[in-house]
This record gives C-alpha cells, structure tokens and sequence, in this order.
C-alpha cells in the first residue's frame, strides 16, 4: 500500500510535468480561443499545485532548500545579464 507522502510527491511531480506542457503549448497555439482556454487551466493547475505544496508543507513531506544569500543571488543575476546571446 502506496504512503500518503509518496502519493503526495508523486502527485506534485505530475502536476509539475503538466504545467510544462502548457508552458511548451500556449506560445505555439495561433488559436486565441484555445490559448485562452489553456491559460485558464494553467492558472487551475497551478492553484492545485499550491494548495498540495502546502500541504506537503504542513505535513514535513517536503523541507523547502535553505534561502539563497545575497551573494548567491547576485551571482546568478550576475551570470544571466553578463551573458552574451
């Protein structure tokens, strides 16, 4: 029999991997009625995805990373305006 948090990860993992494809599907759609509708289940998506993050959160299934210092912070910026495209 499947743990609750195995069941709650394996959700969240999903949940993730969906709002992927819609990060790949809205640009690529011309239809503007279909971006809209797939926008609208993005956002629905991504409210779930919420609600079950916090609950894995209230739950200690999931222990966020520690908080980037500024120095981290600076460094990536750094790495991402020095960057020649």
């Amino acid at each position: 029999m499947m743990e609750e948090k195995t069941m709650v990860a394996d959700t969240l993992a999903g949940i993730n991997g969906e709002l992927v494809r819609f990060g790949e599907m809205i640009p690529q759609t011309e239809n503007k009625e279909l971006k809209q509708t797939l926008k609208q289940i993005r956002t629905a998506t991504e409210q779930s995805q919420e609600q079950l993050f916090q609950l894995a959160r209230e739950k200690s299934y999931y222990v966020p990373a520690a908080c980037a210092t500024s120095e981290e912070i600076a460094h990536v910026r750094s790495l991402f305006t020095n960057a020649s495209l």
